[in-house]
């Protein structure tokens, strides 16, 4: 839809036009009737009678079809009524006439043009704006910044992207707007927006909407038929935006002109349950402003709020911004994300990656082919957002395109759209998304945490640690009523994974994951929490050492420091650190080795304030093995370093 600032070219908003031609004292024409038709047409176009100022300009025509000005008037009237190829035509014809006109008209029918794709004759309409008399400068470097973008669209469309686009099906598209927010890691549900009809079956212009969520559940390759997600995070009011955490525990959406609001739309919260989400709570004044809060999402990390904003101090209308959670629970004040990611138009509708390095997101002031463009952008090797790159045609084409979600994997992209021979509308479409444009692929870890003793479910702290760095890369927790957690796993890393919780020795894990950018299979696993009780023993499977040394490598320390804040945690605890071996050499060496790896975790404990008096070590070679030795994994598994709960 061509927005309203193009429409009424020049009668209405242009007073260059007015001045141009208000200042000979004379229209273009010398025809009595003509000019007494052309001000009857103005007079009713501006009472927005539309038929009847159709229908006089018409006649101005016909008793002068030379008239420059009732060219121009009639253009307006076709573009004000969406017929945009016949607006083009009579403005094309008032150039025709050789008679003055305002050079805006360049301007107005070259942004006309490129609105529908017509990039080559745009460019050249911008650039004969440019070569006029009398321009502006801030309407010379806005022209010249359209010609710029024609020829950029010009580019993109002699050089089209893969693009094959599937409609998802009758279970989730209908005769109303679909849009897609959502989709899990592990790609078994999808959350999307739904446009239904208030109070009639019909849809017509007068049509009052309302925005509800819904979701659909896949079994194999199938979509199931969509559910509407309910109160109570469906009101009677419009909701939109909504963004689900990877972890799936929480539901981030925008909602507007509510009670309990700081601006004109605000981003609200809800924690996941088993299958109940809570009463839905407003993030507070540090992420909502006084202006448009919205298009939340949230990264894997656990932490980090993405979201579009057009609050004071941006860089353009609408900006994008994040917001960390802070330990307890607050909000950090928002980050602009800086001139990398946005310009002086508009940026909206962030979609960060499950990989937490790429972020889609749309925009109006990158180079693009019409209003909004879908783009990437990857973080470099500091952490900053590099310079964001078009996805292309035929993904992008001159009209708005606004929303995009990607698969965990990366290798799959879902769209909204209202390409024709859909359901309805906008409907939901998947396509595979090509080698260039695919982020990290991501990796996930899904299970059930529970008691050892009882199998009762429990709730549990994730933390996900880069081992290169000892910093934590994510933090999640399993569902308090189901024991059901799902961590996201970039993959390029290797991480070690700390499950925690009060009362419960802590359980390690790792996963070595650098250099393997491509599918593999998900880690399915549950989870055992140990009580904390004498005798129990925890494999700690982050402790590195060299082959055949003791001395602790930098990739331990994540490890060693979760020992020891589980050790204060717990100040009347004693444990025994014992390290075992494989069989790989002789019974008195490996006893050696083995003691000396212990010596060396009891010592670190030691240094960094853990009284002796609650620690022992011990080496017993490969006298307790807890696999076999005749294969690589279970000579592995062997070797080992854990600690043992002596008194408690």
């Amino acid at each position: 839809m061509i927005p309203r600032q193009f429409l009424f070219a020049f009668f209405i908003l242009h007073s260059a036009f007015c001045v141009s031609f208000a200042s000979a004292q004379h229209l273009s024409t010398q025809n009595k009737k003509a000019e007494k038709w052309f001000y009857s047409a103005v007079d009713s176009y501006q009472s927005r009678l539309v038929e009847r100022a159709t229908g006089e300009v018409g006649k101005a025509i016909e008793e002068d079809p030379s008239f420059t000005e009732a060219y121009i008037l009639r253009g307006d009237i076709l573009a004000d009524g969406q017929q945009i190829e016949q607006a083009i035509e009579s403005y094309q014809m008032a150039i025709r006439t050789n008679n003055p006109f305002s050079p805006n008209l360049y301007s107005v029918l070259a942004n006309i043009q490129k609105k529908i794709g017509r990039y080559a004759d745009a460019r050249l309409n911008f650039q004969r704006f440019i070569e006029s008399d009398g321009i502006p400068e801030t309407r010379r470097r806005q022209a010249e910044a359209g010609v710029k973008s024609c020829e950029f669209a010009m580019y993109c469309v002699a050089h089209p992207v893969p693009f094959s686009p599937v409609n998802i099906g009758d279970s989730i598209n209908t005769r109303f707007d679909e849009y897609i927010n959502a989709i899990t890691p592990d790609e078994k549900r999808l959350y999307f927006t739904r446009k239904n009809a208030r109070n009639s079956l019909t849809l017509d212009q007068t049509q009052e909407f309302e925005e509800e969520f819904y979701y659909a559940n896949r079994d194999d390759s199938t979509w199931r038929q969509a559910v509407n997600i309910g109160p109570p995070i469906n009101t009677h009011g419009n909701e939109g935006a909504v963004n689900i955490s990877p972890d799936g525990n929480y539901l981030f959406f925008a909602a507007c002109n509510r009670e309990d609001g700081y601006g004109s739309c605000d981003i609200y919260y809800s924690k996941r349950t088993g299958a109940q989400w809570s009463v839905p709570e407003n993030l507070g004044e540090v992420v909502n402003s006084p202006q448009w809060d919205s298009q939340p999402s949230f990264s894997s990390d656990g932490k980090t709020l993405y979201f579009a904003s057009k609050r004071a101090g941006g860089k353009g209308s609408s900006d994008i911004w994040k917001s960390e959670l802070q330990p307890g629970g607050k909000w950090s004040i928002p980050v602009n994300l800086g001139d990398s990611i946005n310009t002086q138009a508009e940026e909206m509708a962030p979609f960060i990656h499950p990989d937490d390095q790429t972020l889609y997101f749309s925009s109006k002031g990158h180079p693009g082919l019409g209003g909004f463009d879908l783009f990437y952008s990857r973080r470099d090797q500091h952490g900053a957002w590099k310079r964001p790159v078009n996805l292309g045609y035929p993904i992008n084409t001159h009209a708005d395109e606004i929303t995009l979600v990607i698969n965990a994997k990366g290798t799959l992209a879902y769209i909204s759209s209202d390409i024709p021979g859909g359901k309805g509308r906008q409907d939901i479409y998947q396509f595979p998304l090509y080698n260039e444009a695919r982020p990290l692929f991501a990796n996930y870890f899904k299970g059930i945490v529970y008691d050892d003793d009882t199998k009762a479910k429990l709730e549990a702290h994730f933390e996900l640690i880069d081992l290169s760095t000892s910093k934590t890369c994510a933090e999640s927790s399993s569902d308090q009523q189901t024991g059901e957690f799902l961590l996201v796993l970039p993959t390029e890393k290797n991480y070690a994974l700390n499950v925690s919780k009060d009362g419960y020795l802590f359980y390690s894990d790792n996963f070595l994951l650098t250099g393997t950018n491509s599918e593999v299979k998900p880690f399915i696993k549950n989870i055992p929490l140990k009580p904390i009780k004498i005798g129990e023993a925890v494999i700690l499977k982050n402790i590195f050492f060299d082959s055949d040394q003791y001395m602790l490598k930098d990739e331990s320390l994540a490890e060693l420091q979760r020992m020891l804040e589980f050790l204060h945690k717990n100040p009347k605890l004693k444990i025994a650190v014992n390290g075992h071996t494989d069989n790989v050499g002789t019974e008195e060496h490996n006893f050696e080795l083995s003691r000396n790896r212990a010596k060396a975790v009891f010592e670190f404990l030691v240094q960094h304030g853990i009284a002796q008096a609650r620690l022992s070590y011990a080496g017993y070679g490969f006298s307790q093995p807890i696999d076999v030795n005749t294969t690589d994994q279970g000579r592995a598994n062997n070797r080992r370093t854990e600690f043992k709960v002596v008194s408690n």
